[in-house]
């Protein structure tokens, strides 16, 4: 079981915090630092000093770190034209040594679009899966020769498709709950599948589908890597995780029910049973970002407890 640590930028984070954290996931043996890609807050937290770009964020992450892998869950297919967005990632990999992986979902907080001015368009699944044939496509193209792509959202023609990424192949992560396209759309692009927020027995659902939808196609189940994104709090004691809670404007017995909440023990345990049904990668959301003692104590007396 991989543990990486996941970051919810708009709910109040500068780019000085992020790099903290980045550095002290990397020293502590975490696989990768990710974040959300928001620019609007959620609930009552006031989000300052404001929003924080993801892609900006990770550029500058890419040349302060070493061996970290950095991401997003999820880039908002809104925010970028696909082209761009190819270009964006293909340097911040270059920038990073190749250590960027690429989360793409369609957008869907309305609120945060009005707020800046971006449109949210009716049809976004659509939009995403074009987007995700172009970026690949563009990426995957030779040096040399030419990538057209005529679509019903986008259209490109005659593009020298550079630059390529440092990696030769930049892992994509599809994500979601989505009973039927989701998991096609898995099948066909994703090296991972998430699925964010879920209990086991909806994980288990959820990750039978996507393997039956990567089967359909001929394409092996197991050569996607399977995840999960859960919200942490961990404590030595009672009082500890019921501070931490309390930090977060969380309960702990509803933590305990939806998230990794609890002692050490607790947590790897509740780790086990989403294992057991197919899980090999979790993302700690650490909704804290102060805190950095939990992912000491995480990486401490969880990590070593986990196959």
């Amino acid at each position: 079981m991989d543990l990486r640590v996941f970051t919810e930028p708009q709910q109040g984070a500068t780019y000085d915090t992020l790099l903290r954290v980045a550095r002290a996931s990397e020293s502590l043996g975490y696989s990768a630092f990710f974040r959300s890609d928001h620019y609007l807050h959620m609930g009552s937290v006031s989000g300052l000093p404001g929003p924080t770009d993801a892609w900006i964020t990770l550029a500058g992450l890419a040349r302060e770190t070493e061996t970290i892998r950095l991401g997003t869950l999820m880039t908002a297919g809104t925010f970028r034209l696909p082209g761009v967005l190819a270009i964006e990632v293909a340097q911040v990999d270059a920038m990073s040594g190749g250590r960027v992986e690429l989360g793409l979902g369609s957008g869907w907080y309305e609120e945060e679009h009005s707020a800046y001015g971006i449109p949210f368009p009716k049809e976004k699944f659509g939009r995403l899966e074009e987007q995700l044939a172009i970026v690949t496509g563009l990426w995957k193209t030779p040096v040399g020769d030419r990538f057209d792509f005529d679509g019903t959202f986008y259209q490109l023609k005659d593009s020298p498709a550079l630059p390529k990424p440092a990696q030769e192949r930049v892992p994509v992560l599809i994500g979601g709950h989505g009973a039927k396209r989701t998991p096609a759309l898995a099948a066909q692009y994703a090296d991972e599948f998430n699925i964010p927020f879920a209990s086991v027995e909806d994980t288990a659902t959820q990750f039978g589908r996507v393997r039956a939808a990567a089967e359909e196609r001929g394409r092996p189940a197991d050569s996607l890597v399977y995840s999960n994104a859960l919200v942490a709090c961990v404590g030595r004691t009672d009082a500890e995780v019921k501070r931490r809670a309390e930090v977060i404007g969380r309960d702990v017995d509803e933590l305990k029910a939806n998230g990794l909440a609890g002692s050490p023990a607790e947590v790897v345990e509740r780790i086990a049973a989403f294992e057991a049904v197919g899980s090999q990668r979790m993302y700690l959301q650490m909704l804290d970002l102060d805190d950095l003692d939990q992912l000491e104590l995480i990486s401490a007396e969880v990590m070593p407890q986990l196959s």
